[in-house]
């Protein structure tokens, strides 16, 4: 076998094996409108193991995109070989590793189903920072839901709304793990204009004027069939522990029903119980545990 770093000639035959294997690890970067505009670049390093035929065989990409590069991260998009070798990740991985001078650390996601990966994962010195849970809530009926006097929700405006947007969502999440990277209004602005936003599905809560949370849905899809995402959905520090965010959570709700979605979908961290515990309450059930590990290249 050999490894090599992805050329454009190759991109449609990575992008076959991404989707050929992508039931089998976190696809949370996989889905075919993220793979229709990939290319390898300085912000995708990428490389593949072909076989003596010359097909992939395995594959590896690294995500350093603007907002993980703010935060000295990395993310990968894929890490995943149909050869049952520690050898063949190890060289992937040195491989990837001439292309982190500008990070700290690299993450990937591995569903904790998939034992074969997580052993060899961690045969690469990759640790567990993190879990994950996916949680999604059937066609159930929605209670309904109000704000005390002086809160209100307003949908999100287009060119004049991002930098609000952005200080909500970073003062809630500076010491979420995984999402303490402040994004920019740059990165709301491509959220906004994506392929699956969802007109109206951004929504801003205040309190006079002030803007104390946001939630988002948008378009995703599960188990082959079309479902709504939320998130993020994030309440300021000193507002939260006030009911707000279950409020928000079923306008969101209400959303989806009025969109004709039958099912929703979101993710929390494992240690974030008080957000767990609500989502549960609300009618969400877990159907997937992913452990996020970390490489720590400072070392």
């Amino acid at each position: 076998m050999k490894v090599e770093v992805l050329k454009s000639d190759r991109v449609k035959g990575f992008v076959e094996y991404c989707k050929k294997h992508r039931m089998e690890i976190d696809d949370s970067f996989l889905y075919d409108a993220d793979l229709k505009k990939f290319g390898p670049n300085d912000e995708n390093p990428t490389c593949i193991v072909t076989d003596e035929q010359g097909e992939i065989v395995a594959a590896a990409s690294l995500i350093i995109d603007d907002y993980n590069k703010s935060g000295r991260k990395g993310r990968f998009r894929i890490f995943h070989s149909e050869i049952e070798e520690q050898e063949c990740y190890h060289m992937m991985m040195q491989t990837i590793l001439k292309y982190t001078a500008d990070i700290d650390y690299a993450f990937v996601f591995v569903p904790i189903v998939n034992k074969n990966l997580m052993e060899h994962i961690e045969g690469l010195k990759f640790a567990v920072d993190r879990y994950s849970f996916l949680l999604v809530r059937e066609d159930l009926v929605v209670p309904e839901f109000s704000f005390p006097e002086g809160y209100e929700i307003r949908p999100f405006r287009f060119g004049s709304d991002e930098e609000v947007w952005c200080e909500v969502r970073n003062s809630s999440f500076v010491k979420l793990k995984g999402s303490e990277t402040p994004i920019t209004p740059k990165i709301v602005i491509n959220m906004m204009n994506s392929e699956d936003n969802i007109n109206g599905g951004s929504m801003i809560l205040y309190h006079k004027e002030r803007p104390i949370g946001v939630i988002r849905g948008s378009m995703d899809e599960y188990e082959g069939s079309a479902i709504m995402n939320i998130g993020p959905l994030a309440i300021i520090p000193e507002y939260q522990g006030k009911g707000l965010g279950r409020s928000l959570l079923r306008a969101s709700l209400h959303f989806a029903k009025e969109k004709s979605y039958d099912r929703t979908v979101l993710c929390v961290n494992a240690d974030n119980e008080r957000a767990k515990d609500l989502y549960l309450q609300e009618g969400f059930k877990q159907v997937e545990a992913v452990a996020c590990y970390k490489y720590d290249l400072t070392n």
